[in-house]
């Protein structure tokens, strides 16, 4: 009986070692662990880390054979969070979880995690994306990278990065110091795609064009990203800015389909030294192909919302060349698809109909997020835990309304909390090609908002209530005060 005692006295000391860490936090810390096939043969059951995080753990029952297992990770030479032991076939959960947090206790007491870690594969160089190269001026760092850098209540979206960054292995050596500098905007919107990939449980990779290379069970795809970027020269240039309905119907079916244009032709008609365009290349070639785009012509701050949070109608009105009317019949929503002309702004003119183009056949899908910004991160963030005691951050915007009578979203305010759940997914837009030479599964991006032209009509499929578009602010407690830091 003294024996017995003893060893349980042991075994709990030694699970002082180890604590529950919430689902949101793992899915953080293993962004990139996971393989495609996972979701499919086991389910994750709870979530362990040493005290520190220097190691982290995670329970599974085989879906199958319905026994259990578990699995340890930590971090390899380039920082990141991999698979250095398991065990399975053992007979419960409460046998798994003790056999875990006995193994959490001996890496941390025992064992040399560097070597543990170890994998034999890793890159000379981690990606750090905020670590910044020596004699880099301070005036060559893009101003929403130095926010990034500088301000406090940015703490949740730098904890976000540092996990993303080692997992990246960009073809492009620039990637790094293009997102510090001169294309901090086009960087973050393929960080957060590679993230709302991987958390669509896909295994992707970065050959060197398209962008990304997505295979899972589901099936298989190449995405190229893009973005609207500020006009600097010709007619675009000449900013509008509207200031009543009138105004900003204009500017949705004129000015906004030429940025969006620009964007989305300059992908479609570009080929390589071989004369390839980006459908034809790399492993996925005969796939799937889809474009990402997003709007930065605009960015918020100083009071302003970025353009991202309302431009997106433009976007389908040109994708489909067509824009919606809508009317009360017996008190009952009535929608038509109407053919729009030619979009036309002061001396420039475009074809509407992206996916009538010559060649947009090989397009099959356009994705869209007015979500890929600083804000998506810093509540991502705040999400895993990494908010300082001393911030708060609340989300302001619109939600689809489920009615099938409404024609505006329902307003919402929230205070963003520890496991909120929110999803990399949860604002994505895709829009498909009618057209396509080689459709793209409404299951591949399942659980996101979808559209599709069918028999000369708009059709969504959404999930829940989606958010339509939002502000985050963060606020600074100083006493008993709040104070706004930021917005965006």
């Amino acid at each position: 009986m003294g024996e017995a005692k003893a060893k349980r006295d042991a075994r709990r000391e030694r699970e002082k070692l180890s604590t529950p860490i919430s689902r949101s936090r793992f899915n953080l810390l293993a962004i990139g662990t996971r393989l495609s096939t996972a979701p499919y043969v086991c389910e994750e059951v709870s979530y362990w880390a040493d005290l520190e995080e220097r190691v982290i753990g995670v329970i599974i029952r085989d879906r199958t054979d319905n026994d259990y297992a578990w699995s340890l990770l930590v971090r390899d030479r380039n920082g990141k969070f991999r698979s250095a032991d398991l065990d399975f076939d053992l007979r419960s959960a409460q046998y798994a979880q003790t056999a875990l947090r006995e193994r959490i206790a001996r890496a941390v007491t025992d064992d040399d995690l560097a070597q543990l870690g170890t994998q034999g594969d890793e890159t000379n160089h981690a990606t750090d994306l905020l670590a910044i190269p020596p004699g880099t001026k301070v005036d060559e760092l893009h101003p929403n990278f130095r926010l990034l850098l500088n301000t406090p209540g940015r703490a949740p979206a730098r904890a976000v990065l540092k996990e993303l960054g080692p997992w990246l292995a960009p073809s492009d050596p620039h990637f790094v110091k293009e997102f510090q500098t001169k294309q901090f905007d086009q960087r973050l919107w393929e960080l957060y795609l590679w993230a709302m990939l991987r958390e669509l449980a896909y295994d992707v990779t970065q050959p060197e064009a398209p962008d990304f290379h997505c295979v899972s069970p589901r099936g298989e795809f190449t995405v190229e990203a893009t973005t609207c970027a500020p006009s600097i020269g010709g007619v675009l240039a000449d900013h509008p800015d509207p200031q009543t309905p009138e105004e900003m119907k204009e500017f949705l079916q004129n000015y906004m389909p030429m940025k969006f244009g620009n964007a989305l032709t300059g992908k479609l008609n570009k080929k390589n030294a071989a004369g390839e365009n980006y459908w034809e290349r790399g492993p996925g070639a005969g796939k799937p192909f889809v474009l990402a785009i997003a709007d930065f012509h605009k960015p918020g701050g100083n009071g302003e919302i970025g353009s991202m949070t309302y431009t997106q109608e433009a976007l389908w009105l040109y994708l489909f060349g067509h824009r919606i009317e809508w009317e009360f019949i017996d008190g009952s929503l009535s929608i038509r698809s109407v053919k729009l002309e030619d979009h036309t702004y002061k001396t420039k003119k475009i074809e509407t109909g992206f996916f009538d183009l010559d060649g947009a056949e090989n397009i099959s899908a356009v994705v869209f997020s007015n979500a890929g910004t600083l804000a998506k991160f810093d509540r991502m963030g705040v999400d895993a835990g990494y908010a300082p005691e001393d911030h708060r951050y609340y989300r302001i915007g619109f939600r689809l309304d489920p009615d099938p009578n409404a024609v505006v979203g329902t307003p919402f305010s929230e205070e963003v909390v520890v496991d909120n759940q929110e999803l990399w997914s949860d604002e994505i837009q895709v829009f498909h090609n009618p057209n396509a030479k080689v459709p793209l599964p409404l299951e591949a991006f399942a659980g996101t908002t979808q559209h599709r032209f069918e028999n000369g009509q708009h059709v969504s499929y959404s999930s829940g209530t989606p958010v339509l578009s939002s502000y985050t602010m963060i606020m600074r407690l100083v006493g008993d005060e709040e104070v706004k830091e930021t917005a965006v």
